[in-house]
C-alpha cells in the first residue's frame, strides 16, 4: 500500500473546503443533468466508487479523475483559470520587486577603434 503524503493525512482546512465543495458542485451538475454515478464514471473511465469519492471531496482520489469528471459535466471550462499567471497577483509584485531598478553597468569601455 502507497503511503499517504502529508497534505492527505493532515490537509489545511482550506484545502479539505474546497475539496468538499468541489465535490458538492459536481453532485450538484451530475443530478441536474439527471445522470447516476455510474453513468459520469463509465465516460470518465472511473469506478462508480472513485466517482463517490470525488463528490465526497477525497483528498486521496487523483486530480486525474476530478478533471475527468469535470470534462464529463462539460464544466471543464473554469479551470483553465486555476493558476493562471496573468491572475496571480502575489506574484506579478514578487517578480517586479525583483526586476534590477537600473541598467546594469558596462564591464568594458568601448574601444573608439573604427
Amino acid at each position: 500500500m502507497p503511503k499517504l503524503s502529508n497534505i492527505i493525512k493532515m490537509q489545511p482546512a482550506a484545502v479539505e473546503s474546497a475539496l468538499r465543495e468541489l465535490g458538492k458542485n459536481l453532485r450538484t451538475a451530475r443530478l441536474r443533468r439527471g445522470l447516476r454515478l455510474e453513468d459520469v464514471a463509465q465516460r470518465v473511465g472511473i469506478s462508480r466508487y472513485v466517482m463517490s469519492d470525488i463528490e465526497k471531496g477525497k483528498p486521496s482520489t487523483a486530480i486525474a479523475s476530478y478533471i475527468g469528471a469535470l470534462w464529463a459535466l462539460n464544466q471543464l471550462d473554469g479551470i483553465k483559470m486555476l493558476a493562471d499567471p496573468e491572475q496571480d497577483a502575489e506574484g506579478k509584485i514578487l517578480e517586479n520587486a525583483k526586476l534590477p531598478k537600473t541598467a546594469a553597468k558596462r564591464k568594458k569601455e568601448l574601444d573608439n577603434d573604427f
